[in-house]
């Protein structure tokens, strides 16, 4: 049948076509949450500004969730907009703020997180933090959430990535305080015991060995004596060193006040002196390859989730951002290579 030359055909196809153009102008966007969890690293705010700029590039939205896990649980969401993210990429620390939850390791409070998901519209969620962080994205993708995780430690413990985002910026924080530690140790012929952070990885004092030029280290990965310390401190002195760095992770078999005092009864020549440098390694202004790493992260998080892909981690690996199963990254750890311990020693001697 024709109505002026224009066949029913064609009308229909096109009642169908605007009424299709109709329901895609109306559709719901896709909608992101990100949380920051666990310890707070440098670069997560440069992190939190890709996602969301990332997002809104892809015709995407963004709720930011306060507070980790337990802020899910609270429902603390509130929508990020473009400008919601100027000005943070140069500060450490996260403007979602962090907070560990026990309540967010129970079945029943992963069901209510997920609830309180779904209340707000969240279809996808990126989790920017460490291991902990990370086993909690993988139990809310076990219950069928999207979720993206995104590296972030000082460790630099999670394993698939060779870099988390904040390890750049702890390490130069290290070096700088050593740097400065080294001035008062020339001038007063010290022995300096430095604890870096490290409960279970000692990357960042092995490194810190490295960079900073300490006689020796102490992590959780290798078992020392005070014997062996006392020996290398004594072995300095002798060869005409006017003073001595012992580096040591908060992790280490021997505790750094203890190690301090026994090797000052030892009487090996220099006289010690403890420096803790605590959260101080936390802060700060994050480097340009945090901030750098942590832009590719966040944006390759945000294109995974929207692909659809789930359960997986965004990690760094020869130098390509790759996405990593969160089955493997939860259930693996991220050992220092032992090459590092050993240039370490060398170069020592």
């Amino acid at each position: 049948m024709n109505f002026g030359g224009v066949s029913w055909g064609t009308i229909a196809a096109q009642k169908y076509l605007i009424d299709w153009e109709e329901i895609e102008m109306n559709a719901k966007p896709f909608t992101i949450g990100v949380l920051t969890s666990g310890g707070d690293a440098p670069g997560m705010n440069a992190a939190i500004r890709a996602v969301v700029r990332k997002a809104y590039e892809s015709n995407a939205q963004v709720l930011g969730i306060a507070n980790g896990y337990e802020g899910l649980l609270n429902g603390e969401f509130r929508p990020l907009g473009i400008r919601d993210v100027g000005g943070i990429l140069q500060r450490g620390g996260t403007i979602l703020q962090t907070r560990r939850s026990e309540r967010f390791k129970e079945p029943r409070g992963q069901r209510e997180a997920i609830r309180r998901m779904n209340e707000a519209g969240v279809d996808g969620l990126i989790v920017i933090g460490g291991d902990g962080s990370l086993n909690g994205a993988h139990a809310l993708h076990k219950q069928g959430v999207k979720v993206v995780g995104v590296p972030a430690s000082i460790d630099n413990d999670i394993w698939g990535s060779d870099m988390a985002i904040g390890v750049d910026t702890a390490l130069n924080t290290i070096m700088e305080a050593v740097d400065k530690l080294r001035d008062t140790a020339s001038s007063h012929s010290r022995a300096f015991v430095v604890e870096t952070m490290g409960r279970n990885s000692g990357y960042l004092a092995v490194m810190a060995a490295i960079v900073c030029g300490a006689e020796i280290v102490l992590m959780p990965e290798v078992q020392s004596t005070v014997d062996e310390v006392a020996s290398a401190v004594e072995d300095a002195y002798r060869r005409g060193k006017t003073h001595a760095i012992i580096m040591v992770a908060e992790g280490a078999n021997i505790r750094t006040t203890e190690l301090a005092r026994i090797i000052d009864e030892m009487d090996v020549g220099f006289k010690t002196r403890v420096t803790i440098l605590g959260h101080i390694q936390r802060g700060g202004r994050p480097t340009a390859y945090d901030r750098l790493l942590a832009a590719r992260m966040g944006t390759r998080a945000v294109e995974l989730l929207l692909e659809g892909h789930t359960d997986v981690m965004v990690g760094l690996q020869e130098m390509g951002i790759n996405p990593i199963p969160l089955e493997e990254v939860t259930s693996r750890s991220r050992p220092v290579a032992s090459k590092y311990y050993e240039m370490a020693k060398m170069l020592a001697r």
